[in-house]
C-alpha cells in the first residue's frame, strides 16, 4: 500500500494506483473528459490536471502513478485556470447547439463548462462543417460535436470491432472509418457501446420516435408495446431513482398514458425463446448436431459472427430474439385471435440495445416489428408527455402477455440466458432435477464457465460478454483449447443491463458505480420472487403449444421462431 495526501485527506491506495483511484478513496471529484472507467484511460484531454509534489508542472491524475508520502492538490488556482482554458479551445471548435441536442442537460463538456465558468467566446474556431453521418441504422455520428476524446474509438476498439478510429493530423484530427467509409459501411455491429461512451452529443442512436407518435394518432392503427427484461431495471434512472430500481409497474403505466395501446411483456418471449432453445440445444446432443450452439438472441453478436467468423454460423442457435418472436407471434397468433389484420397492427418493442434497431430491418425477419425503441427513447417521450413518472401508480402487463417465469426476466443480465436454459434443459432431461439456480453463470465476469451432469449427461457450458470476450472463446475453440456444448454471448459487457440504449448517466456515476451489478441485482430479485421459475411454467407458454405451435422445434415453431443467417457479403 502507497500512503499519501489527496487535498490534505490522507489515504491509503495500492502500489501502482493512479492519483485519480486515490482522489475517489478520499471522496475527492476530479474532472474527467477522455477517462472512462473500464474502457479508456489515455490523459489526453488534460482535464483531470492536478500538482502533486515531486512532480514538474500539472500532472493528469487519470494516468500519473502514486508514490509513498506525494501530496495532491487538485484544486488551485493553476488547476482551475487550466481546466477553465482546456474547455475554452474545446468550445472553439464545438458546433454548440445545446437547446436542440439529445444531451443537452446531460452532457459532460456542457456541465464541466458551467462549473468552472467558461466562456464559449473566449477563442475564435473554426467549425469543420463534417456532414452529419445517419446512413447506420443504429448509431447517429456529428463529427462537429466531437471533442476527440476518443472514448468512442476505445469503447469500439474493446468491442474487437474496430468500425472508427483516429484519422488525421492537427486541427483536421477526426474520429472516422477507414477509408473515409460512412458508418453503415463500415464494420460496425450496432453494439452502441460507443454512444454510451460519448460525453457529448457526438453520437446518438436514431430516434424512431415520430413512427410511433405518428402511429398513436392513426386511429386505423392498433398498437402494441413490449418491453425487453432488462428496461424495468434501468428505465427510473431516466428520472433521477437510484441505479438498479425495478420500475416495472410505474413502466407500463407510462406507456398506457402515451396514447391507446397495449402493453406486454416480452419476457414472454424470453421464456418461449428458452423453450426453443433448450429443445435445440438437447436435439444437437442427442443426434450429433454442431456443437457448441450460439444462443441467437443478441443481434450485435450475430453480426459479428457473420461479420469476422462467417465459418461459426452453423453454431448459432437458429431461434429468433425474443424480440422478433414477438413480432412474429403478435402478426400471426395473436392477429388469428383478434382477427387483425397484420398490416394494421403496429408493434413496438422497447429495448436496452441499439443493434435491434438493426435487427427487425434485416429481410429475415419480414417486418415484424416495426420500430424498436431505447429505453432512453421511452424516457423521452414520457418526458415530452408530461407524464410525472415517479408518481404513477404501479399498473400490470395486459393479458394474455402478462405472466412470466423468473427465468425470462434475468435475460437481461449476462449469464441469464444460460441459466434460464440450463434449467430448462435439466428438468427435460431428469425430471426430478430440482436445482433452479446455477449461480456458476452468474456475475459480471468477462468469461464464465462450468459443467453440470444431469441424467447421466455431462453438459460444458460458458457464458462471455462483451465482443472482445467473444473473440477470446471463439479462439480457445478453434484451438482446441476449450471444448463447449453450449456458449452464450451477449455483445454489451454486462449483457442488456449495459446496452447501448440504456439511460446516459454522468460520468461522476458511470465512475464509481457499478452500473451493469445494480441492474442485474433487480432482474435477479424479481427472479427469485417469483412463483414460476421454469420457463415452461409460465402458463401463457403451454397455451401457445397447446393451440398453436403442437411442440417446441415443430414445424410451426420453425416458421414463426425460428430464421437463418449467412455470411456478411463484405467478407
Amino acid at each position: 500500500m502507497v500512503n499519501l495526501k489527496i487535498n490534505n485527506i490522507p489515504v491509503s491506495v495500492p502500489e501502482g494506483s493512479s492519483i485519480l483511484d486515490a482522489a475517489r478513496l478520499a471522496h475527492v471529484e476530479i474532472p474527467t473528459l477522455c477517462y472512462l472507467k473500464n474502457v479508456a484511460c489515455v490523459g489526453s484531454c488534460r482535464m483531470c490536471l492536478v500538482e502533486a509534489t515531486g512532480a514538474r508542472g500539472l500532472v493528469a491524475a487519470c494516468v500519473y502513478p502514486v508514490s509513498e508520502g506525494m501530496e495532491v492538490q487538485t484544486n488551485t488556482p493553476k488547476c482551475r485556470k487550466s481546466r477553465k482554458v482546456t474547455l475554452e479551445l474545446l468550445l472553439s471548435k464545438h458546433k454548440k447547439k445545446c437547446l436542440s441536442c439529445e444531451r443537452n442537460n446531460n452532457c459532460e463538456l456542457q456541465r464541466l463548462s458551467v462549473e468552472y465558468g467558461a466562456d464559449e467566446d473566449r477563442f475564435e474556431g473554426e467549425l469543420q462543417n463534417t456532414p452529419l453521418d445517419d446512413s447506420n441504422p443504429c448509431v447517429v455520428r456529428d463529427n462537429d460535436k466531437c471533442i476527440n476524446c476518443m472514448r468512442c474509438v476505445a469503447a469500439c476498439k474493446k468491442q474487437h470491432v474496430g468500425a472508427i478510429g483516429p484519422i488525421g493530423r492537427g486541427f483536421h484530427a477526426h474520429v472516422g472509418s477507414a477509408g473515409g467509409v460512412q458508418l453503415k459501411d463500415s464494420s460496425c455491429v450496432g453494439c452502441g457501446q460507443c454512444v454510451v461512451a460519448c460525453p457529448v452529443g457526438a453520437l446518438t442512436v436514431k430516434s424512431n420516435i415520430p413512427e410511433v407518435q405518428a402511429a398513436l394518432e392513426d386511429p386505423a392503427k392498433h398498437v402494441v408495446f413490449f418491453t425487453a427484461p432488462s428496461v424495468r431495471a434501468t428505465l427510473g434512472e431516466a428520472f433521477g431513482l437510484p441505479v438498479g430500481t425495478n420500475v416495472e409497474g410505474k413502466m407500463v403505466a407510462a406507456i398506457r398514458r402515451l396514447g391507446k395501446c397495449s402493453v406486454f411483456n416480452m419476457d414472454i418471449t424470453a421464456d418461449l425463446t428458452i423453450m426453443e432453445e433448450a429443445t435445440e440445444l438437447l436435439n444437437r446432443i442427442q443426434t450429433g448436431g454442431v456443437l457448441p450452439m450460439f444462443t441467437s438472441c443478441c443481434p450485435g453478436w450475430v453480426r459479428f459472427v457473420e461479420q469476422t467468423h462467417p465459418e461459426m454460423i452453423p453454431n448459432l442457435s437458429t431461434c429468433k430474439s425474443p424480440q422478433e418472436m414477438f413480432g412474429g407471434l403478435l402478426k400471426t397468433y395473436y392477429c388469428e385471435k383478434n382477427n387483425i389484420d397484420p398490416k394494421d397492427l403496429f408493434v413496438v418493442s422497447v429495448i436496452p440495445c441499439s443493434a435491434k434497431k438493426f435487427e427487425c430491418k434485416r429481410p429475415e425477419m419480414n417486418g415484424e416489428v416495426d420500430v424498436a425503441l431505447t429505453t432512453r427513447e421511452l424516457a423521452r417521450m414520457i418526458k415530452t408527455a408530461g407524464i410525472k413518472f415517479t408518481e404513477l401508480p404501479d399498473e400490470a402487463f395486459d393479458d394474455p402477455f402478462a405472466t412470466c417465469s423468473g427465468g425470462g426476466t434475468i435475460f437481461g443480465a449476462t449469464g441469464g440466458v444460460m441459466e434460464a436454459a440450463l434449467r430448462v434443459a435439466a428438468k427435460t432431461l431428469d425430471g426430478k432435477f430440482e436445482v433452479v439456480d446455477f449461480p456458476e453463470v452468474r456475475g459480471t465476469n468477462p468469461i464464465k464457465e462450468a459443467t453440470y451432469k444431469v441424467a447421466g449427461k455431462t453438459i460444458r457450458v460458458a457464458v462471455a460478454s462483451g465482443l472482445e470476450n467473444a473473440e477470446t472463446v471463439i479462439q480457445s475453440l478453434q484451438s482446441g483449447e476449450k471444448k463447449y456444448d453450449f456458449v452464450e454471448i451477449m455483445a454489451c459487457p454486462g449483457g442488456c443491463v449495459n446496452g447501448g440504449g440504456q439511460p446516459t448517466l454522468p460520468d461522476s456515476v458511470r465512475n464509481n458505480v457499478e452500473l451493469r451489478d445494480e441492474r442485474a441485482k433487480a432482474l435477479y430479485a424479481s427472479d427469485k420472487q417469483n412463483k414460476l421459475r421454469l420457463s415452461s411454467e409460465t402458463p401463457v407458454i403451454d397455451c401457445l403449444y397447446k393451440e398453436y405451435f403442437g411442440a417446441p422445434n415443430s414445424h410451426k415453431a420453425h416458421e414463426v421462431l425460428h430464421t437463418s443467417y449467412k455470411p456478411d457479403p463484405r467478407v
